[in-house]
């Protein structure tokens, strides 16, 4: 086994290796996810580009103290970007997914995402110049817009909304604007004596009753933990049900579904919720820092708070909790959830305008998370301290970040191939 597939390897048993003890089955699943292209590996192993940030490809470049422990996404690709509808009702197109969220250099971010945009445009058999353009694209939307939101913020674009976006993401939003909160409750329940439960289906059964008094439990629990005031008819839990396999990312975690009374007993507003046990995020394990991992109660804690921290107008329903003394993270089941589908997106002119609208929203994430928000932990303003250390280099700037997706652009499609030798040829332990 050669010296890089030996590095790989170490790094995903030490990332994943009690867990594939816990539940090997469900690392099968998520491993033969991962084998089936590179970007599918790319996400699932987080840990791996971390190791890298800390050893083969760390880089100080444009980071000092200040700017090295700002709140990160942890896990940005460009797959983890999807709509909601914000505490103030507005549909907003912006990351999402906030599992691998803490605290770490802001330029982790940025590569985590340039290199993504490389794979996908790898994919999509662009040429290298095409893609450096859409890695610049992104970087200068970046730092355009959070020099905007540093100067003041009047001439920043703002979020992206079906009233400041255009093309593709405007008709994601669209999409989402059709969604209605009857159609997933058709799907996700049915009518069972005049009212609403759980429809058990693959991935899905029913609880005993020590498990639901448990969640039930934690749930009195996790409403200590919401801002502002929720209506009190939605605290009645009309059901529970397990989740298993959620996700590619969430191999082996349990997830519970609770099924709430809505506003009113008319059944088309009842509100479903997710409580999933939170895991270290991978990120944590190369920052190493007491400050920051002290200041968090639990993993369930450190997403909640991670996502208020990046995310403006985040669920009203997002919350913590524990579950057998396990952190866990609660929020809801949005029913105005739509994803923007790659393969859809291969005109160059689409690909770059998205990618610019991504570098907006990554701009505001970063700049949400500081001394304005209700989070001390990062007590200084973002966007000023990295505007001011990028300077008049922004050129160089991103400059570094083309490179980069390229190089670690090459070096994931290698290292995916190396991955899928390891896992046809039973050299992963325990799957």
């Amino acid at each position: 086994m050669g010296t890089r597939s030996s590095f790989l390897l170490d790094v995903l048993m030490a990332e994943f290796g009690e867990s594939i003890k816990r539940d090997p089955a469900a690392f099968r699943r998520k491993f033969r996810k991962m084998a089936a292209t590179p970007f599918a590996f790319y996400r699932g192993s987080a840990s791996l580009f971390y190791a890298d940030m800390t050893a083969s490809f760390a880089d100080d470049a444009y980071l000092d103290g200040p700017t090295s422990r700002v709140w990160i996404h942890g896990d940005l690709h460009a797959e983890n970007f999807g709509t909601y509808m914000n505490a103030s009702g507005v549909l907003v197109f912006n990351v999402n997914d906030f599992d691998e969220a803490y605290v770490g250099p802001y330029v982790w971010d940025l590569k985590r995402f340039a290199a993504s945009v490389a794979l996908i445009g790898y994919a999509k058999a662009l040429s290298d110049d095409a893609i450096g353009g859409l890695v610049a694209g992104f970087g200068e939307a970046y730092l355009t817009e959070l020099a905007a939101i540093a100067a003041g913020g009047d001439d920043a674009i703002g979020s992206l909304t079906l009233d400041t976006t255009s093309g593709v993401l405007h008709r994601v939003l669209q999409t989402a604007r059709l969604s209605t909160r009857v159609a997933l409750l058709d799907v996700e329940t049915v009518i069972d004596d005049y009212d609403r439960r759980f429809a058990l289906m693959e991935g899905r059964e029913g609880v005993d009753a020590a498990g639901q008094e448990a969640v039930l439990a934690a749930f009195q629990e996790y409403l200590t933990t919401l801002p502002g005031e929720v209506n009190p008819v939605e605290h009645v839990i009309k059901d529970v049900a397990l989740r298993k396999g959620v996700g590619i990312g969430s191999a082996g975690l349990p997830s519970y579904n609770l099924l709430l009374e809505g506003r009113s007993q008319a059944l088309e507003n009842d509100v479903v919720l997710y409580m999933k046990q939170a895991a270290v995020p991978a990120v944590a394990r190369y920052v190493t820092d007491e400050k920051v991992a002290s200041y968090f109660l639990h993993q369930g804690h450190r997403t909640a708070e991670s996502q208020r921290a990046l995310q403006a107008y985040a669920d009203p329903w997002l919350g913590y909790t524990t579950l057998g003394g396990v952190g866990q993270l609660v929020a809801e089941v949005s029913p105005y959830s739509a994803d923007l589908d790659w393969d859809d997106v291969n005109e160059p002119d689409e690909l770059r305008s998205i990618v610019r609208d991504m570098g907006r929203a990554v701009a505001r994430m970063h700049a949400v998370a500081d001394d304005d928000s209700s989070h001390d932990l990062v007590d200084f303003s973002t966007e000023e301290a990295i505007v001011a250390l990028i300077g008049n280099d922004r050129a160089g700037f991103i400059g570094m970040l083309v490179d980069f997706a390229h190089r670690y652009g090459t070096q994931t499609r290698e290292d995916h191939q190396r991955f899928v030798d390891l896992f046809r040829n039973g050299r992963l332990p325990g799957v």
